[in-house]
């Protein structure tokens, strides 16, 4: 059992209630244990006595005693800033793991890592897949993308036989993928179907895809569905949303195609001047792969649900929405 240990908080914990905090980085401990040290002081943050919905701020320092419990224990969960950058390449995957068997891992990647190669990426996923190369010098294979600011699930073939088998059933649309955004202003619709053709352009800000005419040289069909989930006045709205399609920012553009950009989006937000991100929130894509359901490469469904990463859980916590609400199909 370790000593007393001090941490200081991240960046990307901003805004975090104490007894998420703990949850993610010691998900051994129980929530009476927890409770039981809050209210003798023996966890503190800044010196001071804390309760388990205290907000804690980046640069704050929490005071642990020994718990009984690794913090390396777990493997899920949001990663820090610091962890993309220094963490080494077998290590950071470990953490990312949600499910994984003799021929499948699916991970949670967390929001600024990019899955391939790039300009300007300087480590991205695939590369580090190398770190967990087998003895026959079989490296795991990537089966489908997300975009470096969209954290969530995120599918990985062990085997040669298994990419084919999990890149058809992708190539087929036999999965259900599911999305969590949280966008500007509220649709009229509490549902609706989004089809439209989308063309990949150049800027100078690099590639960006654009609604296009029906018939346009290199423009591409994209459906979309959305429902909301939740809504802050008029103001932001939590949608699921689900691709029926897997064009380049499909959502992303879809989501501004219908008047409420995704927050956070560096690409397709847009704003008037009078508008500004509400107190308390980073300014960081809000879009997260939630859920997918798949064929498994052995038969039957593989359906895995992936949590927040931490400036989502910042906004969920500040506008009082709960992530795991009663009849979410997990």
């Amino acid at each position: 059992m370790a000593g007393i240990e001090h941490r200081q908080v991240d960046g990307d914990e901003a805004g975090m209630r104490l007894d998420r905090w703990f949850k993610v980085h010691f998900p051994g401990l129980g929530f009476g244990p927890l409770q039981k040290l809050l209210r003798s002081g023996q966890i503190r943050v800044d010196g001071a006595r804390a309760k388990s919905d205290t907000r804690i701020q980046p640069g704050q320092t929490i005071r642990i005693p020994p718990l009984g419990v690794d913090s390396k224990e777990a493997k899920t969960g949001p990663i820090a800033g610091r962890d993309l950058r220094h963490s080494p390449d077998s290590e950071l995957l470990s953490r990312m793991v949600l499910h994984e068997d003799a021929k499948v891992i699916v991970l949670n990647k967390p929001a600024g890592l990019a899955v391939q190669g790039g300009s300007g990426v300087n480590r991205h996923i695939d590369q580090m897949l190398e770190a967990w190369t087998n003895q026959r010098g079989e490296k795991p294979r990537l089966v489908h993308r997300l975009d470096r600011d969209t954290s969530g699930v995120l599918v990985i073939a062990r085997t040669r036989g298994a990419a084919q088998k999990l890149t058809a059933a992708f190539r087929e649309r036999d999965t259900k993928k599911t999305y969590w955004a949280l966008v500007k202003g509220v649709p009229r619709k509490r549902e609706d179907r989004i089809s439209t053709w989308l063309v990949k352009e150049q800027t100078p800000d690099g590639d960006r895809m654009r609604i296009a005419k029906h018939g346009e040289d290199g423009a591409d069909h994209a459906i979309s569905y959305y429902r909301i989930r939740e809504q802050a006045a008029q103001n932001l709205a939590w949608l699921e949303m689900e691709p029926y399609t897997g064009r380049t920012h499909q959502l992303r553009v879809h989501a501004l195609h219908i008047g409420h950009p995704i927050l956070g989006d560096p690409k397709y937000f847009d704003a008037d001047i009078n508008w500004s991100l509400p107190g308390g929130m980073q300014n960081r894509l809000h879009l997260h792969a939630r859920h997918i359901d798949i064929p498994h490469p052995d038969g039957g469904r593989l359906r895995v649900t992936a949590p927040l990463p931490p400036h989502m859980v910042q906004s969920w916590n500040l506008l009082g929405f709960e992530e795991n609400e009663p009849g979410e199909d997990d």
